[in-house]
């Protein structure tokens, strides 16, 4: 479904990334793994046209968005729940859903019985959400475009346990719903029994790829450790 191939990308003079591939197959959870500032959200960025690749190639169901638009790329499937929710605060949550709204079987009765918190908040202004029920939107935000491809940008960071829980419940349930999803998380304890091939960033480039029965300490120590 989505094969980026030795992209590279540079923020002006500055070169982010030196090489990255990956592969998501239909139906398939990768994880897109790494420390803090080697590349992952910057290869979702390149994936998107938020910043463009200046080398190699990003295909979509076989299709070449390389050099596409951003709304392009959007409207031929992928979803994006960003990094920092970017929710729009000065809409309710119900008004959140149907901006993105695109034909499907996502609508918002579907993401609310997926996300009961949302139906309950559903006149509220995103701005009085607390943290986890912004990201709570943000998935549902995504998943109103109908996507074929479901892109997670630190799916849980900074939420509480418990919040965390009902996220990854979500994502569970989508994956058993054979949702293509391509996922960036640091808590392995939660993100490696639900993925189904793993892909590791060092410094701009992919370092490693494979099952996550295959992810061994050594592996873990040097590229995931603190």
């Amino acid at each position: 479904m989505l094969s980026v191939n030795a992209i590279q990308t540079c923020y002006g003079p500055s070169q982010a990334l030196f090489g990255v591939d990956l592969t998501v197959e239909a139906g398939e959870l990768v994880a897109l793994m790494g420390r803090n500032g080697m590349g992952k959200t910057t290869t979702i960025r390149t994936i998107f046209g938020l910043t463009p690749a200046s080398a190699g190639e990003v295909q979509f169901a076989g299709q070449n968005i390389t050099r596409l638009a951003p709304h392009r790329i959007a409207r031929l499937g992928l979803g994006l729940v960003p990094e920092g929710r970017r929710c729009f605060t000065n809409l309710t949550v119900r008004e959140n859903l149907l901006a993105t709204a695109n034909p499907g079987d996502w609508t918002q009765n579907r993401v609310e019985a997926l996300f009961p918190r949302l139906a309950e908040r559903r006149h509220q202004l995103a701005l009085t959400l607390s943290g986890g029920e912004q990201q709570m939107l943000a998935i549902g935000r995504a998943l109103m475009t109908n996507p074929r491809l479901l892109v997670l940008d630190e799916a849980t960071e900074g939420l509480a346990p418990v919040i965390r829980q009902e996220i990854w419940k979500a994502i569970a349930i989508l994956k058993e719903a054979g949702m293509s999803i391509l996922l960036v998380d640091k808590t392995l304890n939660e993100l490696l029994p639900r993925a189904d091939r793993c892909l590791i960033l060092e410094k701009g480039q992919s370092v490693w790829n494979g099952h996550p029965g295959e992810l061994g300490d050594a592996v873990k120590d040097r590229y995931l450790g603190v």
